[in-house]
């Protein structure tokens, strides 16, 4: 059942072989990716917000001339926007590595390739160090930017995930360079249901194929980076 545009109702609805469309006046947002002089990827800069909208249907096949909004480009591509994702929910997926007051679980199937997590030795590697205070502030702050909400960290004594908090937006991910589009970065919880009406489990990050091309739709896998 469609949305009423109210804030309660926001939703994001995988149409068969066509557009997201967005409920609930949810802001849509560029959020742009930040390197060092190396390449590493360090964080995110807020680009241009757009005006807010109760409805609007964003592009999913990658062809849009009006992108990110849908132009109505599938009709006539023979985009095949079949939802291969695993429908398992994340903890079912996760493998763990333990730190000393803190551990990380990490699911590769949800990886849309910003690469926060291979800066220096790697997140893995940095976890076992996080005894030491900068190393676990450098953990938290690793995964905390992990977009596709691959990684999670924990707190070992609470057994609760320690999760940045966000507002229930939709951010545009561009790369630090013109022109580099990647996927949706859905934030704050917002339900995603399937073409056929299967919800997928609500999270507080996961990101969305907006290029067409994911072997794991609706859900990305880096494939905008292949060109």
């Amino acid at each position: 059942m469609p949305g009423t545009g109210k804030k309660e109702d926001a939703r994001i609805q995988v149409t068969k072989n066509g557009p997201y469309m967005v409920t609930g006046s949810i802001p849509l947002v560029k959020q742009i990716l930040v390197c060092d002089k190396k390449g590493n990827s360090i964080g995110w800069r807020e680009g241009e917000r757009y005006p807010l909208q109760e409805t609007y249907a964003l592009c999913r096949c990658g062809g849009s001339r009006t992108r990110p909004f849908c132009d109505g480009t599938h009709l006539t591509n023979k985009f095949d926007g079949t939802e291969t994702a695993s429908r398992r929910p994340y903890l079912e997926r996760a493998g763990w590595t333990e730190g000393p007051d803190i551990r990380l679980s990490d699911a590769p199937g949800f990886c849309s390739h910003a690469r926060f997590c291979v800066r220096g030795k790697g997140i893995w590697d940095l976890i076992g160090q996080s005894g030491s205070e900068k190393a676990k502030r450098t953990t938290l702050e690793m995964a905390a930017n992990c977009h596709s909400g691959r990684l999670v960290v924990w707190d070992k004594k609470t057994e609760r995930p320690l999760e940045p908090v966000f507002e229930k937006s939709i951010g545009l991910v561009e790369g630090p360079v013109g022109g580099m589009l990647g996927p949706l970065w859905v934030r704050g919880g917002i339900p995603i249901i399937a073409a056929d009406g299967f919800p997928y489990e609500v999270r507080n990050r996961v990101t969305l194929c907006r290029c067409g091309r994911s072997s794991n739709k609706p859900f990305c896998d880096g494939s905008h980076m292949q060109g």
